[in-house]
């Protein structure tokens, strides 16, 4: 009988990304999904360069705690100017040949009013929907002249929004938004060959969590109800997810949703 030796949870296989060139937005802390993808997505071989909002010297200093260092560049999702640059920006550092191969949307915000939906005012609402919604379909055409391969793969992540959360209200209200945009996007960008997939992870302790209300009780749903369990201080395997869905693995794959949340998504009450 044969012995086999399951793969470490924190490495990928070189070749997987090999020669692949990424914009990987929302690398804020070590912990986060976006830091664990651009660690990952480097150790198979892809060139990656980082997004950073407000205090640029400190996504550069999360930068250097990657296999290789990588460039940032200076992004507001909600700022036409910085968008309209975007592109020529990000080409500085790609060569001679500047052409993205993929680009991970990890980007959400809600203003505290967002996570009171009976209370919360539209300027919080708006908020919440702009910068956590819109911005998939803003970041992704501001990458358009750069994502010029057939093959190219744009990847989101969402927090499962088919159901009404505690604590979450407009944020949900955001996310199920941010699923629809997918899904647009998926639509229109498919004949230029550009593929368009969320990745749905449970709970993870991290810099935006902190934000959410309550969001202990909500963690909490999971100890029990995961068939395979969840530990949410592992942003591995959600970042295994947007490395799988960046490769060429899921070719004809779009629109999709892949939930990695320890199967909690599948159960009832």
């Amino acid at each position: 009988m044969t012995t086999h030796t399951a793969a470490p949870t924190g490495s990928l296989s070189a070749p997987l990304l090999a020669g692949k060139r990424l914009l990987v937005t929302g690398v804020v802390t070590t912990s986060s999904i976006a830091f664990h993808a651009a660690r990952l997505a480097q150790e198979a071989g892809a060139e990656v360069v980082l997004t950073g909002f407000g205090r640029l010297s400190l996504v550069e200093r999360i930068a250097a705690q990657l296999p290789r260092t990588a460039p940032v560049v200076e992004l507001d999702v909600t700022d036409r100017s910085q968008l309209d640059s975007l592109a020529d920006r990000v080409a500085e550092h790609l060569g001679d040949d500047p052409s993205l191969d993929g680009v991970v949307h990890s980007v959400a915000y809600g203003p505290p009013g967002a996570f009171d939906f009976l209370h919360g005012d539209w300027e919080d609402v708006s908020t919440a929907v702009h910068v956590s919604a819109y911005s998939l379909k803003s970041l992704t055409t501001a990458c358009l002249p750069l994502l010029r391969r057939s093959g190219s793969s744009v990847v989101g992540l969402t927090f499962d929004a088919r159901v009404a959360w505690p604590h979450y209200d407009w944020m949900g209200v955001a996310k199920a938004a941010l699923e629809s945009t997918n899904r647009y996007l998926a639509r229109d960008l498919g004949a230029s060959g550009v593929r368009c997939n969320l990745v749905a992870a449970g709970p993870l302790t991290s810099l935006a969590a902190k934000s959410i209300p309550g969001f202990g009780d909500l963690a909490e749903a999971w100890k029990d109800r995961a068939p395979l369990g969840w530990d949410p201080s592992d942003a591995g395997p959600a970042a295994r997810a947007v490395v799988a869905l960046l490769s060429d693995l899921f070719p004809s794959t779009t629109g999709e949703i892949v939930h990695v949340d320890g199967g909690l998504h599948i159960t009832g009450a």
